[in-house]
């Protein structure tokens, strides 16, 4: 099939609701990919944070190509193992005490808001459902977590919203201004990836955690973007000094298969019983297999490693003094980059797009999310690119 035969047969049977670049990827391995035409690629996008491991790993391949020829799908209604060992390795290495498994970030979501207001609602009955997100928050697309989100540029088209949600500001006082005797629960993003890739303040955060505590709010983290290695360490919130009582997680889990869940604390491990929640394809085994070959390629050594790879590419990028590029701010290999001069962050990335190197935006800024095993070569490639490709740029 050609580029042009696979863009019209989109155009002919595919909803247009993306903006899509005008690439098609084929094949690929690691952080180096190939269109249907053998153009190299360098990624760093990795699918929007999916491809947590880079394309084709290995020891991923291996894993999710032996559970496929055992067990593909068999339903909560019984038990497997994939699912089991993933949870295990989850709690382990968090200290959380148990998981539920869903299929994307803003399902995951959802099953945060559900939580807080069944641990409320059983604690306290009704009139205390209200959840405090925050200002340039990015939660989902359902019509319940658009309604969570703070930014008003998704707040369109789906009238009514769901109610029971409030924006505060990120800081102690604007989340003061809108608490309440109604309030059950903060969701936060430790670093808000949509909203520019702003990391929260790390005093904020700790105090918001003693405030929650204090009121017996559920503190919920969404580590949708943040998790499973992203800035460094297994979650996000390992680096704030807190310990949330629920967070969920998604995009990087099962390097690149559709998979969400969240995890509790003990105070939360018996909220939600029997019928309460569940989903169908929640724990499937070849997304939870593949869940536990992406944990066990990011052990401690690799983690590490995000945090060098990722200060790397943040000193280069600043160190090229382009003039149409500013300040980089990010945690790990999570990565925003300020877009000044005469070019939007739209038309900068798509730029870099069709040189050769993908990449994202966020909020007014470019954003870099590349693949947490991305090699020292395939990252000076993608540097040289952007270099190339921006520096004449004003």
């Amino acid at each position: 099939m050609t580029h042009e035969q696979l863009t019209a047969l989109d155009r002919q049977y595919v909803l247009q609701t993306y903006g899509r670049n005008d690439v098609d990827i084929d094949h690929g391995r690691g952080a180096t990919l190939y269109d249907l035409a053998g153009k190299e690629y360098i990624d760093f996008s990795s699918g929007i944070g999916v491809n947590s491991v880079g394309t084709a790993h290995p020891a991923w391949v291996k894993a999710v190509t032996d559970q496929a020829s055992k067990l593909g799908h068999i339903s909560n209604l019984f038990y497997s193992q994939p699912y089991v060992a993933l949870a295990e390795k989850l709690c382990t290495r968090t200290g959380m005490a148990a998981a539920f498994f869903a299929n994307s970030g803003a399902e995951s979501n959802e099953g945060l808001i559900k939580l807080a207001r069944k641990y409320s609602f059983d604690k306290y009955g009704e009139g205390r459902g209200t959840v405090i997100t925050l200002n340039k928050s990015f939660h989902g697309r359902t019509v319940t977590t658009l309604a969570a989100t703070g930014q008003d540029v998704f707040h369109q088209y789906f009238f009514p919203f769901t109610e029971g949600f409030r924006h505060a500001d990120p800081n102690l006082d604007g989340v003061q201004e809108v608490s309440g005797h109604d309030v059950c629960a903060v969701l936060l993003e430790l670093v808000q990836g949509e909203g520019g890739v702003l990391p929260m303040d790390v005093t904020f955060v700790q105090k918001l955690a003693e405030l929650c505590k204090a009121r017996d709010w559920l503190l919920l983290v969404d580590e949708v973007q943040t998790g499973v290695g992203r800035t460094g360490t297994l979650f996000a919130f390992q680096q704030y000094g807190i310990m949330p009582d629920a967070l969920s997680f998604a995009k990087g889990i099962a390097g690149g298969l559709p998979m969400g869940g969240f995890l509790v604390n003990e105070k939360c491990r018996n909220v939600l019983g029997p019928g309460t929640h569940a989903t169908t394809f929640g724990g499937n085994p070849v997304c939870a297999a593949a869940g536990c070959a992406v944990l066990d390629i990011l052990d401690q050594g690799v983690l590490d490693q995000v945090k060098e790879k990722g200060a790397y590419l943040r000193q280069s990028i600043e160190d090229m003094n382009l003039p149409c590029l500013g300040k980089t701010r990010g945690l790990g290999l999570m990565i925003g980059i300020e877009v000044k001069g005469e070019h939007t962050n739209k038309e900068l990335c798509a730029m870099l797009v069709r040189s050769g190197l993908l990449a994202l935006t966020a909020g007014p800024g470019l954003r870099l999310l590349p693949p947490l095993t991305i090699t020292k070569e395939e990252m000076d490639k993608g540097l040289s690119i952007m270099k190339e490709t921006l520096g004449g740029l004003t």
